[in-house]
């Protein structure tokens, strides 16, 4: 599910669980324990990326609307475990977004401290309210501190998604290059950064991101619950299913 290759001092991270590279809970486990060991081996900064055309299409949907409620449960624990360890990270990240990149794959790549996005069709955002979900503030936080509250209000209440030139304006993305490119100028910008004075650039991004930090500083306090009792809502669960039959005729 995960290609791991290390250029230098950094680690790519790519996602490979076709056809999508859509987050099961395997994955998100996955991508978790990546970050962790690249922190452990040494590696001074990490790029996630995708497939070319698709960096991923969130959430797994059919395979959350299968469980039952515990299971959905231990599936948004997972998913915050994975957000904590991408705000509370101590090295660099650097999305590589490869393609389109709805809902947590944005999620994901909001995280980071840097995005470079393919030009051309391909969309982002944050769409949760299309499909009946809400989108909890420790969520809403990482897309406000990168676009500003009034742009984030806006994405966000009608669950936007912006084609990359929308995109890089609003600066929910922060370059913009061909599709084959993607990885290689995210490598070069995380290389450039990684050139700098370590303590003084390392130090500076800590006080940067304190607020992102804190607010994944206490597990207990993140809602999870919350974001179950949403799930199992009967509009939400309407409009999930709505989706994937739709998706099934698609196949």
């Amino acid at each position: 599910m995960l290609n791991l290759t290390d250029h230098d001092n950094i680690r790519e991270i790519q996602l490979a669980r076709p056809p999508v590279n859509a987050l099961n809970i395997e994955l998100l486990r996955g991508l978790r324990s990546a970050i962790d060991d690249a922190v452990r081996d040494g590696a001074r900064g990490i790029v996630l990326s995708g497939a070319q055309g698709l960096f991923s299409a969130g959430v797994d949907v059919p395979a959350l609307l299968a469980l039952d409620r515990d299971g959905v449960r231990e599936y948004w624990r997972e998913f915050f475990a994975l957000c904590t360890t991408l705000a509370r990270a101590p090295i660099p990240l650097v999305a590589a977004i490869t393609g389109h990149s709805p809902a947590g794959g944005a999620v994901l790549a909001l995280f980071c401290d840097y995005r470079v996005m393919a030009e051309g069709p391909y969309r982002i955002g944050l769409n949760e309210v299309q499909v009946g979900l809400i989108v909890p503030d420790v969520i809403q936080l990482a897309l406000r501190r990168v676009v500003g509250a009034h742009r984030a209000e806006r994405l966000l209440v009608s669950g936007s998604m912006i084609d990359a030139a929308q995109a890089l304006a609003c600066h929910f993305v922060d370059e913009l290059t061909g599709v084959d490119q993607v990885t290689t100028r995210a490598l070069h910008w995380l290389g450039e950064l990684l050139a700098l004075p370590p303590r003084a650039m390392l130090a500076t991004r800590d006080i940067a991101r304190a607020d992102l930090a804190a607010a994944y500083a206490d597990p207990e306090k993140l809602p999870i619950e919350s974001f179950v009792d949403t799930f199992f809502h009967p509009e939400t669960q309407a409009v999930l299913q709505q989706m994937v039959a739709r998706l099934k005729k698609k196949t």
